[in-house]
């Protein structure tokens, strides 16, 4: 996006933010409505592929094992493979689960597919007054407010959080601003590889706020945490297509090797985990259909209100960890895990082009 246009489109947002709410909402007729309904199950199924003759190698995918009651339910794991080594591993700092398989030398071409079932719902959670939520553990508190190596909640990170927020009596009207600030301040960045590298420091340091969900949404993350909000990134992929009408919201086909998204939510006092998700807002911006739409278009609107409190649940979360160590590998950390990886002869592959280190994602509901 060209930095004048940026400019622009955060102007004409800032304009739309100051109208009455009564005046900006979408017609009676508002098809973007994910209220809690039906549970629907997915058949996620990730293949990779290792060149023979590669040498050493060693594979990690992802898997669906993040489980909450009222809208993801993680189901039975399988996978097979040539590997003489495989198991469901866990990194026991960060939590996140993986299905890890190890060769001593890939040849013939070294594959394992997992298939993971999950089912999943709508999320919508009713802003209008507190309710009975379950309360943090201590542990629980510490954790989601802690900074990570991408998210510090120190420094520049916690000023602009404090100018936000100042002047806010409750913890839901701090979440909203911080959502809505970012929604007007931010832009999807087409360019960014992958869903982005969720450096927010770097981000904010620099004045550049584009990029695309780990950024957007990691962003909302960290400015949660430093004002004291307990937040986290839930890393996943989406599954299906939308079905209120947003092609930019849903995967396009069954095949959805590069449908990764993480979506974010904030914990309030009565109200539970709440979604906020402005890197989708962002997404509708840009990508719905024509294309760099007005923030005053009606599905962008639509999906400004709609995305601070509910999302569909045609998508499904492998895991909330950062600061991702893989099992039995020397190298280096990951921000986070929501792509398959591999190292081969101890080097590590991209993960972001599957068509070099080659894998399929697809995923199919399971009707009946």
């Amino acid at each position: 996006m060209r930095r004048g246009h940026f400019l622009q489109q955060s102007a004409a947002l800032s304009l739309a933010a100051s109208i009455p709410a009564a005046a900006r909402a979408a017609p009676a007729s508002d098809p973007f409505d994910p209220t809690a309904g039906a549970w629907q199950t997915y058949e996620v199924v990730s293949e990779i592929v290792l060149p023979a003759g590669s040498g050493p190698a060693r594979v990690w995918v992802p898997v669906p094992a993040f489980t909450e009651s009222d809208w993801m339910r993680p189901g039975k794991i399988t996978w097979t493979t040539n590997a003489p080594s495989a198991a469901l591993a866990n990194d026991p700092t960060s939590g996140v689960t993986m299905v890890s398989a190890q060769w001593r030398n890939a040849t013939p071409p070294a594959t394992l597919t997992v298939t993971a079932l999950v089912s999943s719902r709508n999320l919508s959670v009713d802003l209008a007054t507190p309710g009975d939520a379950p309360a943090l553990s201590q542990e629980q508190y510490r954790y989601y407010t802690a900074p990570s190596k991408l998210q510090p909640t120190d420094g520049i990170v916690k000023t602009t959080a404090d100018k936000i927020t100042a002047g806010a009596t409750t913890d839901l009207e701090k979440a909203r601003r911080i959502y809505e600030w970012i929604v007007v301040n931010t832009y999807r960045k087409p360019t960014t590889r992958g869903c982005g590298l969720g450096d927010v420091s770097f981000m904010l340091e620099t004045g550049d706020l584009g990029g695309k969900c780990a950024d957007i949404n990691g962003l909302n993350v960290a400015l949660a945490r430093a004002a004291g909000l307990p937040a986290r990134d839930l890393y996943g992929i989406r599954v299906a297509p939308s079905k209120f009408g947003y092609k930019s919201l849903g995967a396009s086909s069954s095949t959805i090797t590069k449908a990764q998204h993480c979506r974010s939510e904030i914990y309030l006092v009565g109200y539970g985990w709440v979604p906020s998700d402005p890197a989708d807002v962002r997404k509708v911006i840009l990508e719905e259909p024509p294309g760099h739409n007005s923030p005053t278009d009606p599905k962008v609107v639509d999906a400004r209100q709609t995305l601070f409190g509910a999302w569909e649940g045609n998508w499904i979360a492998y895991n909330d960890g950062r600061d991702v160590s893989l099992p039995g590998s020397n190298g280096p950390q990951l921000g986070f895990l929501m792509y398959p990886q591999a190292e081969v002869g101890g080097q590590r592959e991209d993960s972001l082009s599957p068509s070099d280190f080659v894998y399929t994602i697809t995923a199919h509901e399971i009707t009946g």
